[in-house]
């Protein structure tokens, strides 16, 4: 019998612990913000905003980054520029679009682990256009959370898109055509 003991005693401490499965998290659109910017007036100034975020589908696997999934909803005909003008300009025809093109949506496609961080590239489509991005991501703790607690944490997504890739080219002259993302989602 004290054979058995041990015997049972080596198998469950060679077993590997079972992974942790992967979370679901909801977001928290009002602590999220999805900020952008351009450059104006060829480049003399910055254009910055805001966009609210309809919807979000995120799973962060953390024992295996690559089956992590993310997918996001943006309200862009509620956008809004540190400018007036530029909002106006933004939701026209020559830009997004919003009358006939009221969202903004992502969906990854791969998830990566790169250095602290991962690399997330996914399908964006802006004005009924799809083209695929990749986005810098990282992961912190909320402030006051316990060390290895992941229940509230913020995922911080930075990357740069081309606007006329995606036939939002209008006002070339005055506008640039990279837009720098800056998202910070609380989850």
């Amino acid at each position: 019998m004290r054979l058995h003991s041990i015997a049972l005693a080596l198998i469950l401490t060679a077993t590997p612990p079972l992974a942790a499965a992967p979370a679901h998290y909801l977001l928290e659109p009002e602590k999220s913000v999805v900020a952008f910017e351009t450059d104006f007036g060829g480049g003399a100034a910055r254009i910055t905003g805001k966009m609210p975020v309809l919807a979000a589908d995120l799973t962060i696997d953390f024992d295996r980054v690559a089956a992590s999934h993310v997918a996001v909803t943006l309200d862009a005909a509620h956008a809004d520029t540190s400018n007036p003008l530029a909002t106006e300009a933004m939701m026209g025809a020559k830009v997004l679009d919003t009358a006939e093109f009221p969202q903004i949506t992502f969906e990854s496609t791969a998830v990566r682990a790169a250095g602290d961080g991962a690399s997330v590239t996914g399908n964006l489509t802006i004005r009924g256009v799809t083209r695929p991005v990749t986005l810098d991501a990282r992961i912190y703790r909320q402030k006051g959370t316990a060390e290895g607690d992941r229940s509230s944490l913020s995922i911080l997504l930075t990357g740069t898109v081309s606007r006329s890739a995606f036939g939002a080219s209008g006002f070339p002259d005055m506008v640039g055509d990279d837009v720098r993302l800056k998202i910070l989602a609380r989850i």
